[in-house]
């Protein structure tokens, strides 16, 4: 008897036939909606062939015996050497199904090597002899698209790979821990969801007669009809305060109904918007007693139904087996183009999904040639819907490669609902700069004000020029606790008519939900000036317009790359035309990709020469050259779990990876060059030799600026 696993804790090991028959089943299951079943049935029986070979058994059962052998021996090769004869460059997917997947070009020499070859011929006699039909009796085909084009092939062999793994992965676990696998429970349907926002949505859509009211209504109602339209790509313009997060939930949740899709992703650029509208779809969709439904994945969300490892959020999150997710853009695109098996795990989920990419124009300009050419890919070939969801539409097909995108409109003429919900008007003081004392005098004329600055050292000069003791701050100079307290004060000043003036970076902007009556922007890209406005008589209270002042900062900051060049561009546009009209935005849009390189890292190049690892290297929406730094911010009770956490880190814990995300909210992002400067003046002192990139910050932290210190540089801090 060969054996793919040691004993578990009932005693039992699991035969070696038994995992390959489970796993080949699941991941013929998986890839059904890749149009892949027959070759990923085949993979799942592949995979471990090389544990048949007698050394490996030796080294199971030593380490068993609690006597493990130095090295386990390999088990990749045998599968692989099959997968090569049947299905060539998908060898890749065996030989990466531990370790990640690697470049083509080193495959062959992989195979090559003798002592591997060798143990892998013996290994593959063995398995002859214990499992039929090991190969195929007619030849596997792969889907057509796949053979025609590199970039299909190299998208369908991730996908592919995502159902291997995850198949490998549950029935692993189902063997060591069948406990955490009963967990793994049935979903309520698109049907059941749609029917529950239906009776959710009736208690006021529809019930509010003013302007507003009328028109979020009327857009909820073009999004249900608009549903019944074939799976595809879609484009949810809404203005501002136009309710397009119920609404666009609306049509992902009836769309997905109607053609039997199995799941609906929103993908959010920024954290403080995800765990808005998360919570937002909790409090419809789930019941204290009820099952779970939404699942919240991102780097900031801690597991509130028990024990990160066994909680349902835990584990659901593992592969995205869940009805509803509500994730960021990061998450989603950085697994899409990864290399290692935890990360792309879940990728065969997006087939047959739809998938809502909220504030669409946030999406990186540097990488939006291999994000589209993805995205375009799972509409035409795996049944997945794609809705570009923003009140200010990129132009995509003014890029070349992508000018022959067409997207389905999903509400009708939406320039009547941006004229219909005109709240503001724009104030243009770009002739002449102004001093930060300057802007600061416009303030103090206002009782309710924000300001919106392009770094944090202007939000800092700023601030000093207002001399306002009660003025609040937001950028990422506070840790994401910090922002989410001043976010609340903000809405209770608002709320209750008293003086708040805020001074933030571009962190506020998109998404956030709050209602100023006016709201001052430093000229910077149009689409950021749009989405300040966005803040400004957000639900259209005032008599008349709210008022967005646009002004030059005198001695202004502004990021380097593609932030200054946008900004260069919407100069252009300053005088000429209207950013309330939403043709505005698409003419800007279409002139800033003529001046940017969509594929700056040369991604595309590295997808066709199916290079694995380089297109993981490069493909980095979040540049990787900042440490964190944890900060000691908020109540007693928040300081002290806070410094016991340390404390467990400093011991060692088996328990790190939760006590990391419980320490998410309390840390601050700093370039690791300038870390590494206030490493040696002091200021911050390492936690652990095995947490590289992370320290304990032992400067200041102000209740109302932030991280500081003596010397401090807010620009080698990220924005």
């Amino acid at each position: 008897m060969a054996y793919a696993h040691s004993r578990n804790a009932l005693g039992e090991r699991q035969p070696l036939t038994s995992h390959l028959d489970a796993t080949s089943r699941l991941a013929a299951q998986f890839a059904q909606g890749l149009g892949a079943a027959d070759v990923a049935r085949f993979l799942g029986l592949w995979h471990d062939l090389g544990k048949f070979h007698p050394q490996f058994q030796q080294f199971l059962l030593a380490a068993e015996a609690g006597h493990p052998l130095p090295r386990s021996p390999d088990h990749k090769a045998a599968g692989a050497i099959l997968a090569r004869k049947h299905l060539g460059l998908l060898a890749l997917l065996l030989q990466g199904h531990h370790g990640g997947l690697d470049k083509a070009v080193a495959l062959q020499g992989w195979l090559d090597n003798a002592v591997r070859k060798a143990a892998a011929e013996e290994a593959l006699r063995l398995a002859q002899r214990a499992v039929a039909d090991l190969e195929p009796a007619h030849p596997l085909a792969l889907p057509a698209h796949a053979q025609r084009d590199k970039l299909s092939a190299e998208l369908f062999l991730r996908l592919l790979f995502s159902a291997l793994v995850d198949a490998d992965f549950l029935d692993t676990e189902a063997h060591f821990f069948p406990a955490k696998a009963a967990l793994r429970g049935a979903m309520p349907g698109m049907h059941d969801l749609w029917q529950r926002l239906e009776q959710a949505q009736a208690t006021f859509s529809g019930q509010r007669q003013d302007v507003v009211g009328k028109a979020r209504h009327e857009i909820y109602l073009h999004c249900v009809r608009a549903a019944e339209a074939p799976p595809g790509l879609f484009r949810l313009t809404v203005p501002t305060g136009g309710g397009k997060t119920r609404s666009g939930l609306a049509f992902a949740l009836r769309h997905a109904a109607l053609h039997g899709l199995k799941r609906v992703i929103f993908a959010i650029p920024f954290i403080s918007i995800t765990e808005q509208t998360a919570e937002e779809y909790r409090r419809i969709f789930e019941t204290p007693d009820g099952p779970p439904v939404v699942l919240e994945h991102h780097s900031g969300h801690i597991a509130d139904r028990g024990d990160d490892d066994t909680s349902w959020d835990g584990l659901a999150a593992e592969n995205w087996d869940a009805p509803l997710i509500v994730t960021t853009t990061v998450q989603l695109f950085q697994s899409l183009f990864a290399n290692n098996p935890s990360s792309m795990r879940k990728l065969h989920r997006l087939a047959q999904s739809v998938i809502v990419l909220d504030e669409a124009q946030a999406l990186p300009r540097h990488l939006l040639t291999p994000i589209l050419d993805v995205l375009r890919e799972l509409a035409a070939h795996y049944g997945t819907t794609v809705v570009f969801s923003t009140a200010t539409q990129p132009a995509f097909a003014a890029i070349p490669a992508f000018s022959d995108l067409q997207a389905t409109e999903i509400v009708p003429q939406p320039e009547r609902y941006f004229d219909t919900l005109r709240r503001v008007t724009y104030d243009w003081r770009t002739g002449a700069a102004l001093g930060w004392h300057d802007v600061a005098g416009l303030m103090m004329q206002e009782k309710q004000v924000l300001a919106v600055v392009n770094t944090k050292a202007d939000a800092l000069t700023l601030l000093d020029a207002l001399g306002d003791p009660h003025a609040l701050h937001l950028s990422t100079l506070l840790c994401g606790a910090h922002r989410r307290h001043v976010l609340t004060e903000v809405h209770r000043r608002l709320a209750n008519g008293e003086p708040c003036r805020l001074v933030s970076t571009q962190v506020v902007e998109a998404g956030v939900d709050l209602d100023f009556p006016v709201v001052l922007r430093a000229m910077g890209p149009l689409d950021s000036i749009i989405q300040a406005a966005g803040r400004c008589n957000r639900e259209g209270r005032l008599s008349g317009l709210g008022r967005v002042i646009v002004f030059q900062p005198q001695d202004g900051g502004m990021p380097f790359g593609y932030y200054r060049t946008a900004a260069d561009v919407a100069q252009e546009f300053v005088g000429r035309a209207d950013p309330r009209d939403p043709d505005t935005p698409a003419a800007y849009f279409r002139r800033l990709f003529q001046s940017i390189d969509t594929d700056a890292q040369r991604i595309q190049e590295c997808r066709t020469s199916f290079d694995f690892p380089e297109t993981a290297k490069l493909f980095r929406m979040i540049e990787d050259n900042t440490e964190d730094v944890i900060v000691e911010y908020g109540s007693d009770d928040e300081k002290q779990a806070i410094r016991d956490n340390l404390d467990a880190l400093r011991r060692g814990t088996d328990n790190s990876r939760l006590i990391l995300r419980q320490l998410q909210p309390y840390m601050v992002s700093v370039y690791r060059r300038q870390a590494q400067t206030y490493r040696r003046q002091g200021w911050i002192t390492d936690i652990s030799p095995k947490l590289e990139g992370l320290g304990v910050w032992g400067g200041s932290y102000d209740p109302i600026r932030g991280l500081t210190c003596r010397d401090l540089d807010p620009s080698q801090l990220v924005v």
